[in-house]
């Protein structure tokens, strides 16, 4: 039996986190924006933009970073696009 491991939109990624915005390939490891950092008892839990507007949860510990949340993106335009 071979396990796959799904995002919350039912998509394939690689273990430890997905390596890309599936909304529009941004890379996960370079966030668009940081809007907060907070410190947790098991490292930092940082609140992140993509450059398509999806809203990211990430958790930062001593295991590495992983994406635990990720919003889908607003209905305006991106903020990388033209007149956004």
């Amino acid at each position: 039996m071979q396990i796959s491991n799904l995002d919350l939109h039912g998509r394939a990624f690689h273990a430890g986190g997905m390596t890309e915005c599936p909304f529009c390939g941004w890379p996960d490891a370079d966030p668009f924006a940081v809007l907060s950092r907070h410190r947790t008892v098991v490292g930092e839990t940082v609140w992140t933009r993509c450059a398509c507007g999806s809203l990211q949860v990430r958790e930062i510990g001593v295991a590495g970073m992983r994406i635990t949340t990720r919003g889908r993106p607003g209905r305006g335009p991106a903020w990388c696009e033209p007149g956004a």
